[in-house]
């Protein structure tokens, strides 16, 4: 691509061959973006009458000597949009929300700009405005995540299944197909599920499993056992035991002639493979068979 394309394209003078080509170019969506983002610009005030009024008071000794700038007249109106596109690009960008993922098989920890901590289990997504955190702490989660909240305005997870609002305490948030659950380690904690307020205290727990509240006994860890590289379960469907084998192992499963929804009590370690598969197959009383990256579970 030409380098006068974006000048040329700022002055409305590409050929249709042109214009064709420097749409075709990497650069630019981006250069629409922003310029979309700086038309909403406004500078400043400006009142022309005074300004005038300022200019004939003047008192000069002798006539100005003109300097005709005709040659540089596209060169100063690029430079002048050129400007204006990069301040619009900056407050373009503030605007975009943090967002962290990870992985199958990936645990991420990250410090929120109030020095909150959060740690991101497998197969999870967060996002938040780091620009307006200091008004707003809001966080949007997918998946599952244990927070340690730093003392300040309203800490709030906002997840599809329901919300958690806090001051400042620890807890953790599952969020995924089917499930909803939030356990308080430390102070307190309020959920919001559909019509249903709770309030948690440390070592409480709010289980929703298909859209139906559970109910769950007292815990009494300090943090959650996925931390310690464990998955513990306590009466539930099989079927996310599987599938949260399936994230922290980044391995295909397959079922036959068993019942995923037959209830599952019990722990898996997240760093023996074949322990893992002994620890899930034994009490279900299935049988499992592994081939490279797929496991297939099954019945007699």
């Amino acid at each position: 691509m030409q380098e006068n394309y974006l000048a040329k394209w700022l002055n409305g003078e590409l050929t249709p061959s042109e214009l064709e080509e420097f749409k075709n170019s990497d650069q630019y969506a981006t250069y629409v973006r922003i310029l979309e983002a700086s038309e909403n610009l406004e500078g400043p005030d400006f009142d022309s009458d005074k300004a005038l009024e300022a200019i004939n008071n003047r008192k000069t000794l002798t006539e100005p000597r003109v300097v005709r700038l005709n040659p540089f007249k596209n060169f100063l109106r690029v430079a002048a949009v050129a400007a204006i596109i990069m301040f619009g690009a900056f407050l373009y960008l503030k605007t975009l929300d943090t967002t962290i993922d990870t992985g199958f098989a990936q645990n991420k920890e990250l410090v929120l700009p109030d020095e909150s901590i959060v740690i991101l289990n497998a197969d999870s997504h967060i996002s938040y405005s780091e620009s307006n955190w200091k008004d707003n702490r809001k966080i949007d989660l997918k998946g599952e995540a244990f927070f340690k909240v730093a003392k300040g305005q309203k800490f709030t997870v906002n997840t599809k299944a329901g919300d958690v609002s806090v001051l400042g305490t620890q807890f953790n948030v599952i969020q995924r197909d089917g499930v909803f659950e939030v356990t308080c380690y430390e102070g307190m904690v309020n959920v919001n599920f559909k019509k249903v307020e709770k309030n948690l205290s440390a070592g409480d727990s709010f289980k929703v499993l298909e859209g139906q509240i559970v109910e769950t006994g007292n815990t009494i860890t300090q943090k959650p056992s996925w931390l310690n590289d464990e998955s513990t379960f306590n009466s539930v469907p099989l079927k996310y035991v599987l599938a949260e084998f399936e994230r922290q192992y980044n391995i295909e499963i397959e079922v036959n002639n068993i019942d995923t929804d037959q209830l599952f009590t019990g722990t898996f370690t997240h760093t023996d493979k074949d322990l893992a598969l002994k620890s899930i197959s034994v009490p279900s009383q299935i049988k499992f068979k592994l081939e490279g990256g797929k496991v297939l579970f099954y019945g007699e």
